[in-house]
């Protein structure tokens, strides 16, 4: 299917993705904002997300985001990217209003909070989904280079094992039109602030390994963050160093975001499900990267994240001994 046969009668139309976005949610939803504008150039259409990290800011039409979600404004159909209802944070009622809503998402955990879903697992990203979705004729240069660097990000640049065929098929593709890739994945990837640097070796440091070592974790206090005067946007790619420490099977990074609170990135080597892990306490993801929001302190939530991550470990060695 083409998702313009879902659009062709709407004249107001909002795109919207998660809370924190990250690279994939960004890129999706600012391709099918160009694609749509491209499309449909008679409609109004904007696009309610938080202010992405500023390495985004070679993304066409990053400006034009709003940040303010205290519009009044019924929509014809609201596209909901990456995520399910929940995760839309501040954007939430405006979904709700909209009249029709429209989920596209590749997160296992996703159910669907759609009028009509497209919820395909087996994808890398939702960029490359949504690729598949477009009209690869109206494809043009700005769209391509935005949906590969949103596979990009959800690949670990390809190196991920949900990295498929049709995945370097689509990048291939997206490679033709010549944009110089290096330098964006470069940039918008791999390329820290000293700052970020600065915080991402504290984590490092203080990391803890536990359950024989095959499993690490670290925590920035809200404490810390004031300290290096950093945001959430800064601490991003933490947990991926932590998941690169060899014989480490599972990775857990936290960040305090209020009182008792935190947010919890986990990250897999295939042998522990964190997606199931981080479902048990209202979060999802993949099998191999996942989060959830916890409510305790740090010592409790990690006792509570041990308690399903040794259960999985331990049917895993049952299996194995079997």
């Amino acid at each position: 299917m083409r998702i313009i046969s879902e659009l062709k009668d709407a004249k107001k139309i909002a795109i919207g993705g998660h809370v924190r976005p990250d690279g994939d949610c960004v890129c999706s939803v600012m391709a099918l904002y160009r694609y749509l504008q491209k499309e449909l150039p008679e409609a109004e259409i904007d696009v309610y997300l938080e202010r992405p990290s500023e390495v985004f800011d070679c993304i066409w039409g990053i400006e034009e985001i709003c940040s303010d979600f205290t519009t009044k404004e019924v929509y014809d159909v609201f596209l909901a990217l990456d995520c399910n209802d929940e995760r839309l944070g501040d954007a939430l009622p405006i979904y709700q209003r909209a009249g029709r809503r429209i989920n596209i998402d590749h997160h296992i955990s996703n159910a669907g909070c759609g009028d009509l879903n497209i919820i395909e697992a087996d994808r890398s990203s939702t960029s490359e989904l949504l690729y598949d979705l477009m009209d690869p004729e109206k494809v043009d240069e700005e769209i391509a280079k935005a949906i590969y660097i949103g596979i990009a990000h959800d690949t670990g640049v390809f190196r991920y094992s949900n990295t498929s065929p049709h995945t370097l098929e689509i990048a291939a593709r997206l490679l033709a039109f010549g944009f110089d890739f290096s330098a964006l994945i470069e940039h918008t990837f791999y390329e820290k602030t000293y700052v970020q640097t600065q915080i991402m070796g504290r984590a490092v440091l203080e990391s803890i390994r536990f359950m024989n070592d095959r499993c690490i974790v670290s925590m920035v206090s809200r404490r810390m963050m004031d300290f290096y005067q950093v945001t959430p946007k800064d601490l991003d790619g933490i947990v991926n160093q932590l998941q690169s420490v060899s014989g480490v099977d599972c990775a857990i990074f936290m960040y305090e975001i209020g009182t008792l609170e935190y947010k919890v990135s986990m990250r897999s080597n295939g042998k522990v499900n964190v997606a199931q892990a981080a479902m048990k306490f209202g979060g999802g993801g993949h099998v191999r990267a996942a989060g959830c929001t916890m409510n305790g302190t740090y010592h409790d939530n990690i006792n509570n994240l041990s308690r399903e991550i040794a259960g999985q470990l331990k049917k895993e060695k049952q299996e194995d001994q079997e």
